[in-house]
């Protein structure tokens, strides 16, 4: 199927994940289509909800090329949710208005745990006809990014029912009964790396595990409980589609602590949030891993100035451009919904302009 698709224009992001040497510093941000922007407010309004839009595949598709028209990113990203997968469980997905994301029915005992199980064929069909729609409609501008959540960050929400500040509830089965919590990261590990495969099959030509929520647990416990299910996943995806290389970013927020072991699972590249030093990281990871990162998305709230600033110090943090390195410029975590426009145009205009500037060979 992917083979109809059109030639790839600007391959800048999938060189430098691949660490291969590129004419600058290529950029995407973690939930570009988003409510700073008006025209996703105006679709997503169109749409009704937020799962309206999520899963019709022409509005998807809509809302993810908006940021590309917009600035010029070298990525897109599908417009979608982590929680997709343990909605196609039977969890029951909704979103209420300034409160974030619910399930109906949460994992409170054995009896939910054990009847858990990988989603039927077809449950999450609109996810892969929209990567289909999303690839086609770009017409090779730039590559999509397909993604999932990891299994332990999912299961956060499974067993809690929403979010949470304290983890309460996930962390209490966790540590009374693993053997409970295995069966979950073992359910959902199986379902995300089907999920991401479908997604490569459906055209997508770079996929991200997002583990937003690794980063809450214990030095022994993120080994165990996050990183290992990672690990299974990643070694399970496809590596190429019709020929090319398909890489795949593994994140955990907060897992900066972590990050040697986390460049030993077999991803192509690593994403950092704010709180790591970008030159650090690359004299730590060397040649192993390309890495992405990690402006603080606080930053876009400054004058155009000082983000201009802060970008060329992320930029310069990370250091020279090098043979068997990759950069992908990036957020430290998701872009909010009160972000200027301006500020992302500053952005965007900053990091292709001074990282061009970067690899002109020293007078």
């Amino acid at each position: 199927m992917s083979s109809n698709f059109a030639p790839l224009k600007n391959d800048t992001f999938i060189k430098a994940l691949l660490r291969q040497e590129t004419e600058y510093t290529p950029l995407w941000l973690m939930r570009q289509a988003g409510r700073y922007l008006p025209e996703y407010r105006a679709t997503r309004k169109d749409a009704g909800s937020f799962m309206s839009l999520a899963k019709n595949p022409d509005f998807a598709t809509e809302v993810t090329l908006q940021p590309i028209d917009r600035f010029g990113l070298d990525a897109a990203i599908l417009f979608s949710d982590i929680l997709t997968v343990p909605d196609a469980m039977g969890l029951g997905l909704y979103f209420e208005e300034g409160e974030g994301p619910k399930f109906e029915r949460s994992l409170k005992d054995e009896k939910d745990v054990h009847a858990l199980k990988v989603p039927e064929a077809g449950s999450l069909q609109y996810v892969f006809d929209a990567v289909t729609k999303i690839r086609t409609a770009l017409d090779g501008r730039v590559p999509l990014i397909g993604f999932a959540g990891s299994p332990w960050t999912l299961a956060c929400y499974m067993v809690e029912g929403r979010g949470s500040r304290d983890f309460h509830t996930v962390k209490t089965m966790m540590y009374k009964r693993p053997d409970l919590m295995d069966h979950i990261l073992r359910t959902n590990a199986d379902a995300i790396a089907s999920y991401l495969n479908a997604q490569i099959d459906a055209g997508a030509q770079a996929v991200m595990i997002f583990d937003s929520w690794g980063g809450a647990l214990a030095d022994g416990a993120y080994q165990r409980f996050s990183l290992s299910y990672m690990k299974d996943i990643v070694s399970k995806l496809q590596k190429e589609k019709d020929g090319v290389r398909i890489p795949a970013i593994v994140f955990t927020k907060g897992g900066g602590l972590w990050l040697d072991q986390i460049a030993d699972i077999g991803a192509d590249a690593v994403g950092l949030d704010w709180t790591v030093n970008l030159g650090k990281a690359r004299a730590q990871v060397g040649h192993k891993v390309a890495l992405q990162g990690n402006l603080d998305p606080a930053v876009l709230f400054a004058d155009p100035d000082q983000v201009r600033q802060q970008a060329i110090n992320a930029l310069e943090a990370y250091g020279k451009p090098a043979a068997n390195y990759g950069h992908v410029f990036n957020l430290g975590h998701g872009i909010s919904q009160f972000t200027p426009i301006e500020s992302v145009s500053t952005l965007v205009e900053t990091v292709h302009e001074h990282s061009r500037k970067m690899r002109q060979p020293s007078a």
